[in-house]
This record gives structure tokens, C-alpha cells and sequence, in this order.
């Protein structure tokens, strides 16, 4: 190792690795549709992936539809919101009260706090709120900055993650549905 990344603090040189790492998977990738086949067999029907289209809520709760939405994401660099939004319904879904703490602050040291690794792109308010909420953790401690990630997503993500290529690729590859195409 040169003699300048030994001063750099253990995190940094971590997530740089880890950086590399995913930008070299991105670029090994001859083609997005690819990382798609880690959906396995059972890929999803032309019929599934055009009514993503439909909502951006409908999109999350198809197993291939979230799949697809998270690799776009990783390719934009921008997986950290819907990490973030799935460790909020994580956290949500707490049982033990005594867990909440634990999980809140690993929350906020991730996604939200000062050099946050993965840090989330929110208002300096919403920052401040989700902050005193982590004091006393509730399960609705995080929903001010879960609602402004999601509805970043909805406005800005989904709408580019429709017009990608890498939609329009697994649409045209997508096959209907059997039921689609027997005829009546």
C-alpha cells in the first residue's frame, strides 16, 4: 500500500474498496439485462413488467420489479435510498422495544449522520427531526426522512427508471404471461 492511503482512516479505504468493487461489476457487465438474471428462471411476464408502469408502489411490491429498480439504482450510484427506505420498514417492524435503539443509531450512523457512508439526500431539517426522534426511538422515528426518500424515488428515480433502457430492455425481452395468450 503507498504511503498515502496508509493515512486515510480504516472507513475510507473500506468503502473505496467496496466502491471499486461495485464499478467493477457494473463495467464487467457487457449489458444491464445480465444482472437480471440473478432473477433465475421464473423471470417476470410482459404483462408484470408493464404494469409497473402503473405505480410507483406497485413496482415495490413486485419481487422482479423491485430487483430490476434496485440494479438501476446500483448503476446511478444511488442504491443508498432504497436501502435506507427497506432498513426504515426493517426498523419499523421491530418487536422488541429493547432492539429499537440499537437499530435506530445503526440507521443513523449509515444513511443520515455526518459522514454517513451511505449518507441519503435530505433537507437539513428533516436531518435535525430524525435526529431527536433517534433520542427516545419509536417505530415512527425515522418516517419524516423515509416519507422524503420515497417520495424522491417516486418523483425522480421511477420516472427515469421507466424511460431507461434497461426497462425498455426487459420489456422487449419480458414474454406474456400464459394465461395472456390463449385465446378466448
Amino acid at each position: 500500500m503507498c504511503k498515502g492511503l496508509s493515512s486515510l482512516p480504516a472507513s475510507c479505504l473500506e468503502r473505496a474498496m467496496e466502491l471499486k468493487e461495485r464499478l467493477r461489476s457494473i463495467l464487467l457487465k457487457s449489458h444491464w439485462n445480465k444482472s437480471c438474471s440473478k432473477m433465475g428462471q421464473n423471470k417476470p411476464t410482459l404483462e408484470e413488467c408493464l404494469g409497473w408502469k402503473q405505480s410507483f408502489e406497485k413496482l415495490l411490491s413486485s419481487k422482479y420489479g423491485l430487483y430490476a429498480f434496485t440494479a438501476f439504482l446500483v448503476s446511478e450510484f444511488s442504491e443508498e435510498n432504497i436501502s435506507f427506505y427497506f432498513a426504515c420498514e426493517d426498523y419499523r417492524n421491530t418487536k422488541s422495544p429493547a432492539k429499537l435503539s440499537a437499530k435506530a443509531q445503526k440507521i443513523y450512523d449509515e444513511f443520515i449522520g455526518f459522514d454517513a457512508p451511505r449518507e441519503i439526500n435530505i433537507d437539513h431539517e428533516t436531518r435535525d427531526i430524525t435526529r431527536a426522534n433517534i433520542q427516545e426511538p419509536s417505530t415512527d422515528a425515522f418516517d419524516p426522512a423515509q416519507h422524503k426518500i420515497y417520495m424522491l424515488m417516486a418523483k425522480d428515480c421511477y420516472p427515469r427508471f421507466l424511460r431507461s433502457q434497461a426497462y425498455g430492455d426487459l420489456v422487449c425481452q419480458a414474454k406474456p404471461s400464459a394465461t395472456a395468450t390463449k385465446k378466448p
